[in-house]
């Protein structure tokens, strides 16, 4: 317990320091909204999913949970946001047939001038494999697991070298617009405490020759280190863009995996990775953007060299509209952004 309560001071106070940012930048590379009104309209979908890689030639066991794909509206000025969202019928098929997964997702994503910050609070339960003749239920499309459960509490943060002239929040909060190309170095450090547990092993019996992960029931993870990244946009004719950002960590590893006959540790250095995109078009009043995010927390344990990997996402479709607010919405909502910290 001591250890996830310093984990998350730590992310609270990664939080606190890329909350203070230049607003300086240079108006020929982007322009800012801050005083409009952002409405968007959103299609959604999170994932946290957990993976045991297997040796060459077998198939990695890749559980996923059963979330669903959320159509919502957003709203937001200055630092008031508000949104609601519902996972559609439509828009998830088959969800039925993959269990019941409970959860609470809580990922918030920073971008300041100069910063970059990534806050994870995630507790999943039931996941399923799709891999129905692998798994020995040639009768079904899914291999369920309602006993499993993953947990990630963590976050990472990143100084942005040239947030004068690159913007992250035209292309991820589209309250911003990129005019022209421009890209940025990032450095900075990340530190992660995760754990999975299954009221049985995580390998299934029979597919116990094939992974070395065998009667393993519980793994615990501790994930600290610093990284270095680099993220670019590309704008053609100032409306169309493409963001891409990747940032690479060294992390030191602390991994105990836990059998019905004792446990075992193994500390390594585990390379792990954030993964940003998004592209669209982007104007004085409208903004459609395509965005995916990525983060991927990698850990050896002393039954293999073959990984554990804990793939956290989001994936969104955006549609923004900007309004100009009267004085009669300034009057009535500035006393209210005076209370907020």
């Amino acid at each position: 317990m001591r250890k996830i309560l310093i984990l998350l001071l730590a992310a609270l106070f990664m939080a606190h320091a890329a909350s203070a940012q230049n607003q300086s930048h240079n108006e020929e590379y982007y322009q800012t909204f801050d005083e409009q009104i952002m409405t968007r309209l959103y299609l959604a979908k999170k994932y946290t999913s957990l993976i045991m890689k297997a040796p060459e030639g077998i198939q990695s066991l890749r559980y996923r949970p059963n979330t669903l794909t959320t159509l919502g509206i957003n709203g937001s000025y200055k630092s008031l946001s508000v949104g609601l969202g519902y996972g559609f019928g439509f828009l998830n098929p088959n969800h039925d047939q993959r269990g019941r997964t409970k959860s609470f997702d809580f990922q918030t994503h920073i971008y300041t001038r100069d910063w970059v910050t990534d806050i994870y609070a995630q507790f999943y339960k039931g996941y399923y494999l799709s891999l129905g003749k692998i798994a020995g239920t040639a009768d079904k499309l899914y291999y369920l697991r309602p006993d499993l459960k993953v947990r990630l509490i963590g976050g990472s943060v990143y100084r942005l070298l040239n947030g004068e002239r690159f913007s992250y929040r035209a292309g991820f909060l589209q309250n911003e617009w990129q005019k022209k190309s421009a890209g940025s170095f990032l450095l900075g450090a990340e530190i992660y405490y995760g754990t999975t547990k299954g009221d049985s092993a995580l390998v299934p019996s029979h597919l116990n020759n094939f992974y070395p992960q065998q009667g393993i029931d519980r793994v615990r993870l501790i994930e600290m280190g610093p990284g270095a990244g680099y993220a670019y946009t590309y704008v053609w004719e100032e409306n169309l863009f493409i963001t891409g950002s990747a940032t690479i960590n060294a992390d030191i590893s602390l991994v105990k995996e836990e059998t019905a006959e004792g446990s075992a540790n193994r500390t390594s250095i585990s390379p792990n990775a954030t993964l940003r995109a998004v592209a669209g078009y982007n104007s004085e009043e409208w903004a459609v953007t395509i965005s995916w995010l990525h983060n991927s927390t990698n850990a050896k344990g002393r039954s293999s060299d073959h990984e554990y990997g804990i793939k956290t996402g989001d994936f969104k479709i955006t549609l923004a509209k900007r309004f100009t607010p009267g004085k009669a919405f300034k009057k009535r909502i500035e006393p209210i952004l005076e209370r907020i910290p």
